[in-house]
C-alpha cells in the first residue's frame, strides 16, 4: 500500500508541473492555483508514505538510499513552503515540482526492500544525523535551484534581485543544517566507532561540501558576491553535494558503505 501512495504522490507532482506549466503558456490564474492544490496534495501523500514506511519497517525511514533520497525530496518542497509566501510562485511551485519529479524518478530506481538495521544503525541517532543532513541537501537543493533561473533566464532585475535574496535564505539555512549534521554525525562515530572522525570518504566529501559553502557564503558577506557569480557558486556547491550523497556511495568504500544513507 504504501508504495502506491508514493506512486500516487509522484502523480500529484507531474499534475502540479503541469499546472504551473500551463498557467505559464495562458496566464490564468486559475492554473497556477491548481498548481499549488497539486503541489500540497503532493506533499500530503509524500508525508503519509514516510509515515507508512516509518510504521511497517519499525524505524525512521531513512535507513538506505531510497528511504533518504524520498525523505529529501519531502524536505525540498516542505521548506519550499515555508519559504513560498515570500517568494515569486511563477518559478518556485513549477521549479520544486520539477526537481521534486526528477528526485522520485530516481527513487522509483533504488532498492525499496525493508531490512532490519544493521547494528550500527540501530540508534536513536540515524533520526537525529541523517534527518538534519538530508533536510541540509533540500534546502542547498533550493538554492541551486534559484541559481538555475537566475543563470538561465534574463529576467527583470527586481525578479533577479529576489532570486538572489532566496538564493541566500536557501543557502543559509542549508549550511546550518549541514554543520549540525556534521556535529553529529561525529558524535555518533564516537559512540559506534570510538572516534570522533575516521577521514572515511563519506566524512570527507561531507567536508570538502561544507567548505565550498563556507567559502561561497564567506565571499557573499565579505566580498558582496551576488546574481550571477553566486549562483555559479551554489551550482558547484550542490554538484559537491550530489558527488557526496551518490558519487561516494557508488564509487567508494568505507564505514558508512552498509547503508549509504546520507
Amino acid at each position: 500500500m504504501n508504495m502506491k501512495i508514493f506512486n500516487w504522490s509522484f502523480a500529484a507532482y507531474g499534475l502540479s508541473l503541469m499546472a504551473f506549466a500551463g498557467a505559464y503558456l495562458v496566464a490564468k490564474p486559475g492554473w497556477r492555483k491548481a498548481g499549488r492544490g497539486a503541489l500540497w496534495a503532493a506533499w500530503l501523500l509524500q508525508t503519509a508514505f514516510l509515515v507508512l514506511r516509518w510504521k511497517e519497517a519499525g524505524h525512521a525511514p531513512l535507513a538506505n538510499q531510497f528511504e533518504s533520497l524520498a525523505a529529501m525530496s519531502w524536505g525540498l518542497t516542505g521548506i519550499a513552503f515555508f519559504f513560498q509566501k515570500k517568494e515569486n510562485e511563477s518559478w518556485l511551485g513549477a521549479g520544486v515540482a520539477g526537481l521534486t519529479i526528477v528526485l522520485l524518478g530516481i527513487c522509483a530506481l533504488l532498492d525499496k526492500t525493508m531490512s532490519p538495521l544493521v547494528p550500527a544503525l540501530q540508534s536513536d541517532w540515524l533520526l537525529l544525523h541523517v534527518a538534519v543532513i538530508m533536510f541540509g541537501y533540500s534546502a542547498l537543493a533550493l538554492s541551486f535551484l534559484a541559481s538555475v533561473v537566475i543563470l538561465a533566464w534574463r529576467k527583470s532585475a527586481e525578479l533577479t534581485a529576489a532570486l538572489d535574496r532566496f538564493n541566500e535564505r536557501a543557502m543559509g539555512l542549508g549550511y546550518l543544517l549541514l554543520t549540525a549534521g556534521i556535529i553529529l554525525g561525529a558524535v555518533w562515530a564516537n559512540e559506534a566507532w570510538g572516534s570522533y572522525w575516521s577521514w572515511d570518504p563519506k566524512e570527507t566529501w561531507s567536508l570538502i561540501t561544507w567548505l565550498v559553502y563556507t567559502a561561497a557564503i564567506h565571499l557573499r558577506r565579505t566580498h558582496r558576491w551576488q546574481g550571477r557569480r553566486m549562483s555559479w557558486l551554489s551550482v558547484a556547491g550542490f554538484v559537491f553535494v550530489l558527488f557526496t550523497y551518490f558519487g561516494v556511495n557508488y564509487l567508494m568504500s568505507g564505514l558508512h558503505s552498509y547503508a549509504n544513507p546520507s
